[in-house]
């Protein structure tokens, strides 16, 4: 673009711009791609850029394979994860090592265990002292996984599960989820420091055909938890190209759910973003 040309502003945060495998390529292991659900590293990198500081500690409660603590790392923040699946903490450890290669400025630690009860996981050294937790919760698991392709055989899913324990949150039903969430958003008041601001990347899913809205369900118990709605906002899982034409980032099964759904005559669109909730602590602990 020329310098007389004129500029688009936008008010989503564009985390699509290169696809999600040259995001990760080189900075995170190749079996990082086993994990069903993996939040965008330039997501994760805008909302702690924008929320936190250099130097400042940053917690996942539920990491997976540590893309926020990479991305933190590599901004030289500090950052602690969370996760009930020991495979996911063995990668997440991994791409840390690999971070710590790459010259990242910052430090990670993760704990195995379940993020309804953080506050027995982090160590009371940093209670009130996280100034950002930033997570994207585990929902709608029918758009998740990887896809090989065998002659004569059609297309194979695979990793698309978090894990078969009960225990797993991704693996109960909505209201197990929220009350899983309404015990994170209550330790959000101990963990971080006055003020401090919980992240959210989450979108609005289908289950059996019925849309579930998950970041408008969240908001409600965000108050119903004494978390205030500091800011929403969405962020673009698409390319924004100049002439303002968009390339969808959505999962091969996303895509293909909405042309089954079309196919049988259901008008549904595909979605292609993701809700950012910042919710805020209060000003003053109670």
């Amino acid at each position: 673009m020329s310098s007389t040309s004129p500029r688009r502003a936008y008010s989503l945060i564009p985390a699509g711009q290169q696809h999600p495998r040259v995001q990760r390529t080189g900075r995170y292991t190749p079996t990082s791609t086993q994990h069903p659900a993996r939040m965008l590293p330039a997501l994760a990198a805008h909302l702690i850029a924008a929320y936190s500081n250099p130097g400042d500690v940053v917690l996942d409660p539920m990491c997976g394979i540590g893309t926020t603590l990479v991305e933190a790392a590599h901004l030289g923040r500090r950052s602690l994860g969370v996760d009930l699946e020991s495979r996911w903490i063995s990668l997440t450890r991994a791409n840390l090592r690999l971070a710590a290669q790459q010259g990242a400025a910052g430090t990670g630690r993760c704990f195995r265990g379940d993020a309804r009860h953080l506050e027995q996981l982090i160590p009371p050294a940093y209670h009130g002292r996280i100034g950002l937790l930033l997570t994207s919760p585990p929902y709608g698991q029918a758009t998740h996984g990887s896809i090989t392709l065998a002659p004569g055989q059609g297309v194979h899913k695979t990793d698309y599960r978090y894990s078969d324990s009960p225990a797993n949150l991704a693996n109960g039903d909505l209201d197990g989820l929220l009350d899983g969430l309404a015990a994170v958003f209550r330790s959000a008041h101990r963990l971080l420091s006055p003020g401090g601001i919980l992240a959210l990347a989450v979108r609005p899913f289908r289950h059996h055909g019925t849309l579930v809205d998950l970041p408008g369900a969240l908001v409600d118990l965000a108050d119903e938890t004494g978390l205030h709605l500091h800011a929403r906002t969405a962020a673009l899982l698409a390319a924004i190209h100049p002439d303002g034409a968009l390339t969808s980032r959505a999962t091969f099964f996303a895509q293909h759910n909405i042309r089954v759904a079309r196919g049988a005559g259901h008008p549904l669109h595909l979605i292609a973003h993701e809700d950012i909730l910042l919710l805020r602590t209060p000003t003053r602990p109670d």
